[in-house]
Parts: C-alpha cells; structure tokens; sequence
C-alpha cells in the first residue's frame, strides 16, 4: 500500500457516534482518510508529513448550516461595528471610518446591536450629530433592522406620509416622522438610492470571509441566502462561481436560492433556471436548496407568533408579527419546489412560522411522497409542544444558531417582557427535540453573531453565555442542554446531511474526505464553562491545510 500524504499521530479525536474523545492516529492519502486508529502509523513513509498531536483533538471541520459569508465579509470590508460594546463605542468607530474615508458618498457597514439602545431603536439624529449630512445605512447585527440618517431619508424620499410596507415597519417619532430605524422590508425603500454592492466588493468580501472562517475550523457551509431581500442579489451567487473558477474557493458550500416574498407557483421555474447557470464542481459547490424566510424576530415584533404581543404593561396587543408567506401559498410552493428537486430552508423564528413551515413540509410530502429531501427549519426561537415530535416525523432537521439559547441583555430586555410567558418557556427547546428523535443541523448565522462554532457548542451544552446576566441561570432549565458530543455531531455530521455531503464529509472515518479540524485542547477534558477556551491550530479541506495558527 502506498504511503500516507499526512498522518496525525499521537492525538485524540472525536466524529460522530462517538460520546466522547479517544485516542487515535489519522492517516490521509489524496484528499481523503485511509486509516483511523493503530493501522494509521504503518502508513508512514519518507515523504509522510506527520502531525504530531500530542494529546490535543482532532475533529471533522466544522460545517455551518447556515450563514451569510459574502454579506458578513463585505461588513469586514466597510464600517463595521461588531467589536463595540456599546452604543458610545459604535458612534465613535463610525466617526472614525467616517473621517478615514472622506471620499465615499455613503457610510455603508452593520454590526450594531439592539440592546445598545432605549427600546432597540438607534435614531437619525444620532448619526447626523457624528457625520452631519453624509447619508448612512448600517445593518444591525441580526440584519432585521436598517439605521439610517436623515440624509439617507431623505434621498430615499421616506417621511411621515410614507406608508409602512406590508412586510416591515418605519420607526417613527411622535409626530409620526421617520427617526432612523427600517424595520424588515421598510429597508427596501432604500432600493434605487443605496449604492449597489459591487461584484468585485462582493468577490474579496467572500474571500475575507472563507479566511475568517477557516481560522475557527469551518470547512464548509450552507449560505442561507442567494440573491434578494438586502443582500447583493445575484453578486453573492457570481462571487462564489468566479472564486471557484479561480481555484479560491477552497470550503465546500451549497447556496441557498432566495424565495421572493411575492413568489407565485411560476417563480418556481426561475430557481430552476438559476440552479442550471450556477453549475460548478458538485462536490465544491451547488446551489440546490432555497431560501424561505418566514417571519421577522422578536425584538422589533415581526416574528410570527401564536399569541398576540404584550405592551410595556404585559397586556396583550393586537399584534401577532408578520407572516410572509399565505399558508396556503406557502404550501403550493413547497410541492413544485421539492418537486423540482430543492431543499428547503426556512427561517423559522416565531412559534407560528415554525408551524407553518411543517405544514408545507408535510404539504409536499403528501402530494410528492416520501423523497430524499434535506428540508430544514433554522433558529427555532419558539416552538409549540405539538410541533416538537413533526421534525423526526417530516424528516425535517432543527438547524439551531446555539449562541443565541441564553439569558442576554436583547433577550431579556427586548424580547421576555413583550412576549407571553408560556411562549418564553418554549424557547430553543433543543432538549426537547433531541428527546423526540429530531435530526440536528447547526448553523453561526454569521454576521448576525460570531462565526465560532466553539463558542456556539459551549453555549448550546451549558445554555448560558458571556452576556448573561450575573446569577442567569442555564435559559429553559438543563433539561434544554446537549451533551457536547451532540453539539458537535450537530455543527459536523448533521450540517454535512443538510448540505447532501454526508456520505464523504461530517465524520472521520476510511474513505470520507480529509476536511479535519486540529484543536489545542481537548474540549471533553474542559469544564463546560472552558469548552470555547479551546482553539482552532490548524484546518484541512481535503488535506491541504488551508489555516495555520501563528
């Protein structure tokens, strides 16, 4: 037999299937694993790189099931705000980019959060007391909200009489005239006077991203959305094409085809059209599921929820959120797009979307039959009881964002005191699907909250994060808690299903591709608390190292 490419020696590793770590070696030979356990050694030769582990752990790459690299690496490349703290720090670092770039006619970027700011509403006038009459627009972190200027209301043409859109909301001062803050799809009032985000912006911005992500041990991901709503449109998708054609793209990826709010049954065949023109390397790069995004969030109320939202005074309101999609229309378009062969993925926040979503779900399967499908929900912030047991039984994976399942200034101060008290007690019940049987996809939805799979996992085991308050304890109880071992199974095996790659990445076993992850620890020998104190030393997609730590 011939001799390895690369052996990891003297390590220990986990894949799926395991419930913790073990000591094993790891030989590789043209791309993929050919040895696992003792057998691997003997492999050695004179040109076998060898990675001495020395205790330390190796893993699958991570896989992130759902994210926007292409959107998040153009925020790197423009006015971005993810490392404030606070809403003084965001103000100052959009002075500084501000006076770094006195040549650029907008001020473009995101990042800011929610909880900066009384009632999660940021205003034009602040931004107009920092950079005077230059328009600017800059994302929030969860990317559901738009704070502007009054220069950018005002080329957008967007004042009092300007009616809320039927999918979003314009935050308003007493007087009813706008204050700065686009909610949902009032941020497409914008469209014709925003600056386009440039193919060649879109191109290094993915480029920055794929770094970004290998560094914390990503190899691959699901990018959750392909063209409309407030991304770059069909940019995003040619980004990827010309990366690959260039022999840059070097993580393996499906792209997730936007749904349009207003689809009818024959925007089904446009998708198919698109998929045909995006052709590329199956195994580097496909773009077979779509996009549907149900709801809003909670925090700006969009979310679509089974029980009206509560005032200040925790009386009900008579609103329920935003649904965007007709039940009934959403269900046609699940049957002609899982028959024209696409996963679906839907955002799927408030309880009522997740509901929906099933519905379409087990619409399709009822008219289509039982098909190889890789339908997923993700972030399943709320989720009636009932609906727990339909993921297992629809085939459906739980594609959970586990850094948001926990006490935090957004969740406790934006979302608990507005939203019914048995709703709050149905939040990222991960425990509860785990329990009935539900297949799990795990997802960073960066730039919404860090690409850090590490960071997500601790989370996910303990429920509670660096943000929660002192004395929070673990959010649902610990009967909401994984067990690492099937944190990480979510965040490799399970994404690798939702992507179609599950028979060659996900797992380390003979024949699967060499896309492995080298921690400087051991997770399952930290305390809970420490598991995301452990870092990334080196990634390899198909054996080629394509990060090293300094």
């Amino acid at each position: 037999m011939a001799d390895a490419d690369l052996i990891f020696r003297g390590g220990r590793l986990f894949t799926a299937g395991l419930t913790g770590s073990i000591e094993s070696d790891v030989a590789v030979r043209d791309g993929r694993i050919v040895a696992v356990g003792p057998s691997a050694a003997a492999l050695g030769g004179p040109t076998t790189e060898v990675v001495d582990a020395r205790g330390r752990l190796l893993m699958p790459g991570f896989i992130d099931a759902h994210v926007h690299p292409v959107q998040a690496g153009v925020e790197l490349l423009q006015c971005e705000l993810g490392e404030a703290t606070d809403a003084a720090q965001a103000l100052a670092l959009i002075g500084e980019y501000a006076r770094a770039h006195p040549a650029e006619e907008w001020i473009l970027g995101g990042g800011w959060a929610m909880a900066w700011f009384p009632g999660g509403n940021p205003t034009a006038a602040a931004l107009d007391a920092i950079v005077g009459d230059r328009p600017v627009a800059l994302s929030n972190r969860d990317h559901h909200g738009l704070w502007v200027s009054s220069a950018a209301l005002r080329l957008a043409g967007i004042t009092a009489s300007t009616p809320d859109p039927a999918d979003g909301r314009i935050e308003r001062r007493a007087d009813g005239a706008p204050s700065g803050m686009l909610h949902e799809g009032a941020a497409a009032l914008l469209d014709g006077v925003l600056p386009e985000v440039s193919a060649d912006l879109a191109y290094r911005g993915l480029l920055a991203a794929q770094a970004r992500m290998h560094s914390f041990g990503v190899t691959g991901w699901q990018d959750a959305m392909i063209g409309g709503y407030i991304d770059a449109g069909a940019r995003f998708g040619a980004a990827y094409l010309r990366a690959a054609a260039r022999g840059e793209l070097t993580a393996r990826v499906t792209g997730a085809l936007w749904l349009p709010r207003d689809a009818t049954r024959s925007s089904v065949g446009a998708l198919v059209a698109v998929r045909e023109q995006c052709r590329a390397d199956p195994s580097q790069l496909a773009f077979g599921a779509v996009k549907i995004m149900m709801d809003g969030v909670a925090e700006n109320r969009t979310a679509a929820l089974s029980q009206p939202y509560l005032d200040g005074h925790g009386h009900a309101t008579g609103e329920s959120g935003i649904g965007f999609f007709d039940p009934e229309v959403l269900k046609a378009l699940a049957v002609d797009l899982e028959a024209a062969g696409f996963d679906l993925h839907f955002h799927a926040l408030g309880d009522r979307a997740v509901t929906e979503a099933l519905d379409a779900i087990e619409a399709a399967r009822a008219v289509n039959g039982i098909r190889d499908t890789r339908h997923q929900l993700a972030h399943l912030q709320m989720v009636r009881a009932d609906d727990v047991p339909r993921f297992a039984r629809l085939g459906a994976a739980a594609n959970i964002q586990s850094l948001w399942a926990s006490h935090e200034p957004q969740f406790d101060e934006l979302t608990v005191p507005f939203i019914a008290p048995e709703l709050i007690a149905r939040t990222y019940p991960f425990g509860d699907l785990e329990r009935a049987g539900a297949r799990f996809a795990a997802g960073s939805d960066w730039p919404v909250t860090s690409p850090d799979p590490l960071a997500a996992v601790r989370v996910a085991v303990t429920r509670v994060s660096d943000d929660a308050p002192a004395g929070a304890g673990p959010l649902g109880g610990a009967a909401q808690r994984l067990s690492l071992a099937s944190a990480l199974t979510a965040y490799t095996a399970g994404s690798a299903w939702v992507n179609r790659r599950e028979h060659e990445t996900g797992r380390i076993e003979s024949g699967f591709l060499a896309d492995l992850a080298l921690l400087d620890r051991d997770p399952f020998a930290l305390p809970p608390e420490e598991i995301d104190s452990a870092r990334v030393l080196g990634t390899w997609i198909g054996g080629r190292q394509v990060f090293a730590a300094a």
